[in-house]
């Protein structure tokens, strides 16, 4: 059976085409204007590369694209779905820019505070505010999960709220309960926005977890070149059938017209269409993508040395699925070093894993691939405790401080005069930046918060020890922290938040 796929043919037949090209893209499709081009992508990438805006590919009534986005909807079970060549961090910006203009403009959002950072800048550019969601943390591994309805619960319960954002997958694929927390979402009649970013093969098999749309959420991120097997910086975002469709339409197609390119990639754009495609039709594909993961978890489990860590999923409360995709490895228990392990797999055996920490790596098995388990577990199982590989010492517990209160949106902390100033002369003062400590990963400081003396101590910390970084420190070591520089209305609000919390 011909696959459908709108957009690419329709690119297709344009690069087919005995053309004259005096447009843009500046290298006319032509290898001789181009030579290296042609030499490192080829000639047809030349040729499938062309401009918006042309009748029968993205212009005019019932357009290819248009067809290619219609067909990604039915796909994944959606109301409409958008193509965005700026990756899943466009999709985050996109859904906080409509939740600031959703309803009220003075009501806040509840998100899980281990956020993607792009949904952090939503949260700037749109003018939100805030309210935070603890995710629980694997201590052992330094990893953050998921929530619980129970926890979205208690924190609806002590604001007034616009919408909520959660992320499930997580990078480790555990997967929260989606259905539990919409339906906490919907009793509080609010939507629920849902990461779904490591989830976009959710669905297409009867053994992977089902996507968040199928569970009731109301919004869904999906960076759709990470599992389900579309160029890199692709993704989509998928609208639901529900309550709130009419009213966020209209908000995200804003979004959308203020965070994508005018000149958005014909190739980024025809990957997504094939993409969603061989998904629809991967059957076969997905089951031996399970049943190779599934064997290497097996052979690494045989090692004996080699814990896999989604084992032990049952003791969160928020996790109800994972992904079998996804093939995380304690290599700690091993007295090895999941940096060095990750790098040094890299060097000596040509093997790529997704992630590492100090204490794991984790493989993707994206879908239709098979690796071979016995060239994985081989170069695993060589590897021994010494030197860089051997396990470093963890910098104190992964426990998290308690940040400081919120005195200030987070919008016009990090649009304010700043300052940087010595890492402890910025207890009291107000954050300027979002900084969250690796592991486990989570926002330890957003802008507009009070620094307090305990979250220093936790980022200084983290950042000593070996693999450990600070994400968006003004220097490696967190010796400087940027501050507002404030007014006497903003030190009174400061103040006043200060002395209401003792």
């Amino acid at each position: 059976m011909t696959p459908n796929t709108p957009y690419a043919d329709a690119i297709r037949r344009f690069a087919a085409r005995d053309l004259q090209r005096l447009n843009v893209p500046g290298h006319g499709a032509d290898p001789a204007a181009a030579p290296l081009l042609a030499e490192f992508f080829g000639e047809d990438v030349l040729r499938y590369d062309v401009e918006p805006l042309l009748d029968g590919i993205d212009k005019g009534a019932e357009n290819p694209l248009e067809q290619a986005r219609e067909a990604a909807a039915r796909a994944w079970g959606a109301r409409r779905t958008w193509f965005l060549t700026n990756g899943a961090s466009e999709a985050n910006r996109m859904a906080a820019l409509a939740l600031s203009a959703f309803r009220t403009p003075d009501e806040t959002v509840v998100a899980q505070r281990s956020a993607h950072s792009s949904f952090f800048d939503g949260i700037i550019l749109g003018g939100l505010e805030p309210r935070f969601v603890q995710p629980t943390i694997d201590a052992q591994h330094g990893i953050n999960h998921g929530v619980t309805p129970a926890a979205m619960r208690e924190a609806l319960q002590h604001t007034k709220a616009k919408a909520a954002y959660v992320i499930s997958p997580s990078y480790f694929g555990a997967v929260a309960d989606i259905e539990g927390i919409a339906r906490v979402c919907h009793e509080a009649d609010i939507p629920l926005v849902v990461d779904a970013a490591w989830g976009a093969h959710f669905g297409f098999h009867p053994e992977l977890p089902a996507n968040p749309i199928a569970l009731g959420a109301d919004l869904v991120v999906s960076s759709t070149h990470k599992m389900g097997g579309s160029l890199t910086q692709s993704a989509m975002l998928h609208l639901a059938h529900g309550p709130y469709a009419e009213q966020l339409e209209p908000l995200i197609d804003r979004g959308f017209t203020f965070t994508q390119s005018t000149s958005a990639s014909s190739l980024l754009l025809a990957s997504l269409d094939l993409a969603r495609a061989t998904l629809e039709d991967g059957h076969d594909r997905i089951a031996a993508s399970l049943a190779a993961a599934a064997e290497l978890r097996d052979a690494v489990r045989a090692t004996g040395r080699f814990p896999i860590v989604s084992d032990g999923f049952g003791a969160f409360e928020d996790i109800v699925d994972h992904d079998p995709l996804r093939v995380s490895i304690d290599v700690a228990a091993a007295g090895l070093d999941g940096h060095a392990v990750r790098e040094e797999l890299i060097r000596t055996a040509g093997i790529v894993t997704e992630i590492s920490t100090g204490s794991c790596i984790v493989a993707f098995v994206g879908p239709g691939t098979t690796p071979d388990a016995a060239r994985f577990v081989a170069a695993l199982e060589a590897l021994q405790p010494v030197g860089d590989l051997a396990a470093r010492p963890v910098g104190g517990s992964v426990s998290l401080p308690t940040p400081g209160p919120g005195v200030m949106r987070p919008r016009d902390a990090a649009f304010a005069h700043t300052e940087v100033v010595p890492a402890f002369a910025a207890v009291g003062r107000i954050s300027a930046d979002s900084l969250a400590a690796y592991p486990p990963g989570i926002p330890n400081l957003i802008p507009g918060e009070v620094v307090n003396a305990e979250t220093i101590d936790f980022l200084r910390a983290i950042a000593a020890t070996p693999g450990g970084y600070v994400r968006g420190a003004v220097d490696p070591l967190v010796d400087g922290v940027r501050v507002v520089v404030e007014n006497p209305a903003q030190a009174g609000m400061r103040a006043g938040a200060l002395a209401a919390i003792g």
